[in-house]
């Protein structure tokens, strides 16, 4: 039936989250006491005012009929303001906003505009599973250049220098980054900004999504600098620091140019956002920030908890994540070895291993780019966290 089916969607790989979350969740319907650490989904409900302006759009009743394929237009300045006065972007303007169903919907747009067949994105490396999967279907080449457990896995702006030729369209990395947590300082940004201002026709792809669960507390955004904002799309949404995953809101801020392509794109494959959704992201953005900062604390508390947790395994390698609410341990130390039938060759092997034996989901970093390392996501409760790594280093102990 493969020949059927279109080459893209044939040689386009799953993505790796999404299908262990399948499977962690396949084991629970069977009754399996599984507990996952496999999504970037915050355990936490979305904050109460955000819910309550959803419940006042529905019973308003205008907000049923197609909204603008761009976005509202009041969200669209909220968004713009946000971006002057939190993140110092003073070219920001409703008109760069363009509001999709969620960051990667955002993603695709951009590179669905912007990319022709053998364009070449450079990715720092580690990625978000779905950046090289979207440059491929867009037509073009995924170049990465890869951090170091030594550097927070952050690639530095002599290997971006370094990757970038003649068929160099953009760049793209986030920050904080999922898988690794790692937060690129001010100072950092500044020098890649310098290396792309050097080429020309080359653009920044920002992600942003983390913004609100960093620990460093100097969140920096690349637009912001001296010749940037028109070299930079900056995507950022609701999902994560509001607890918003299901609504489905993202959002880019882009050249004016780019952001009537990506309206233009979306137009023809989605139309607008759905309107409640909408509607509780501008509760979101322009009301009470207090629930998302004491998420933000709570995410730390976590990040103490785990690191003390990790720290008692033997063979365990981890940096300590600046942001977001994932570890990505180096775990090379268990590869080679085994337990009953179970046989660990790769980052893959100790997944499955982990599922299986502990009941316990985690993401190979193989499909982030580095398969030396596992991600674990620590957006469970303290009482998950602790039972869960009780049973990953059982499990571990037991490979010999």
């Amino acid at each position: 039936m493969n020949s059927i089916l279109s080459d893209r969607i044939n040689q386009m790989e799953e993505s790796a989250t999404l299908a262990m979350a399948k499977k962690a969740r396949e084991l629970k319907g069977q009754g399996v006491d599984i507990i996952s650490l496999s999504l970037g989904e915050p355990d936490f409900k979305t904050p109460k005012h955000i819910q309550e302006a959803a419940k006042s759009a529905i019973d308003e009743g205008k907000y049923f009929a197609y909204p603008p394929v761009a976005g509202y237009q009041d969200l669209r300045e909220a968004i713009a303001k946000k971006l002057r006065e939190e993140n110092h972007i003073a070219e920001a303007k409703s008109e760069n906003i363009v509001v999709s169903t969620g960051a990667k919907h955002s993603i695709a747009n951009v590179f669905m505009c912007m990319l022709n067949e053998g364009d070449e994105v450079v990715i720092f490396s580690p990625y978000w599973v779905s950046y090289a999967e979207i440059i491929k279907l867009a037509g073009g080449v995924p170049v990465l250049i890869e951090g170091t457990l030594e550097n927070n896995f952050k690639a530095t702006s002599a290997q971006l220098k370094e990757a970038m030729t003649d068929k160099t369209k953009a760049v793209i990395y986030s920050s904080p980054c999922n898988p690794t947590g790692s937060v690129f300082s001010k100072e950092e940004l500044e020098a890649i900004a310098a290396v792309v201002k050097s080429k020309e026709d080359v653009y920044v792809i920002a992600d942003e999504i983390y913004e609100l669960i960093n620990f460093t507390g100097k969140h920096f955004s690349i637009a912001s600098i001296s010749g940037m904002f028109e070299r930079t799309i900056t995507v950022n949404g609701f999902s994560k620091g509001y607890a918003m995953t299901g609504w489905r809101v993202g959002y880019i801020c882009a050249p004016l140019f780019i952001a009537k392509a990506c309206e233009k794109m979306q137009g023809q494959f989605t139309s607008g956002g759905t309107g409640i959704a909408q509607r509780a992201a501008l509760a979101a953005i322009a009301g009470d920030q207090t629930p998302s900062k004491e998420m933000e604390k709570a995410y730390l508390q976590r990040r103490e908890l785990v690191l003390g947790l990790l720290k008692e395994i033997p063979g365990i390698k981890t940096h300590v994540p600046e942001g977001a609410f994932y570890f990505f341990p180096d775990v090379t130390a268990f590869f080679g070895k085994q337990s009953g039938s179970h046989q660990i060759n790769n980052a893959d092997d100790l997944c499955i291993y982990l599922l299986e034996e502990a009941n316990v989901s985690v993401v190979t970093g193989a499909a982030f780019g580095a398969p030396d390392c596992v991600r674990l996501s620590y957006a469970a409760s303290e009482e998950e966290l602790k039972e869960a790594l009780k049973r990953i280093k059982e499990a571990l102990t037991k490979l010999a």
